[in-house]
């Protein structure tokens, strides 16, 4: 049986990083062009784990199938009102397979051990039927339609908005 994992990024992740942002991606990951450093200058600081935020990799039996990301969001002051955003980008040729959901499960399950947020958050393009599905599949419940709240592509897309909250199954 194959394994799933999460881990840390390491030095022979960097060369794919880059060329991620712009070949993994299509219509609904196209955020406009960024430095092609970004992931190298954050890997050299903290090894793309800080307080904050980080990344990790989709591991699948040695072999890197996608990526993961989450920042802390504020809802009140105290590190007690913070929720963590999830975003994930599965390689192409490994989407439908259900690592995405598998990562973004185990990915909650870890900010739950290792942080105090009690949410856990991730939003969508809602035309995007099949991460909404993932998130379905990972635990997640679709709180509602941010209206309008992600610039891409040169127009405004409304958000569909999920969550976990560390007292669901």
């Amino acid at each position: 049986m194959v394994e799933l994992t999460l881990r840390p990024m390491n030095d022979g992740d960097l060369p794919f990083l880059p060329s991620a942002n712009a070949n993994w991606g299509d219509e609904l990951e196209f955020f406009g062009f960024r430095p092609t450093n970004d992931f190298d200058r954050w890997y050299a600081e903290s090894g793309c784990l800080d307080l904050d935020a980080g990344l990790l990799i989709v591991d699948l039996d040695g072999a890197m199938v996608g990526r993961l990301t989450w920042h802390l969001v504020e809802y009140g002051p105290g590190q007690t009102s913070s929720a963590a955003r999830i975003g994930a980008a599965m390689l192409p040729e490994e989407r439908g397979k259900g690592y995405g959901s598998r990562a973004q499960r185990l990915l909650a399950d870890y900010l739950f051990e290792t942080t105090l947020v009690n949410r856990v958050e991730a939003g969508t393009d809602v035309t995007n039927i099949a991460e909404q599905r993932a998130l379905e599949k990972a635990g997640f419940v679709r709180d509602g339609v941010m209206r309008g709240a992600q610039y891409r592509n040169g127009t405004w897309h409304d958000i569909a908005l999920y969550s976990r909250l560390r007292s669901d199954p």
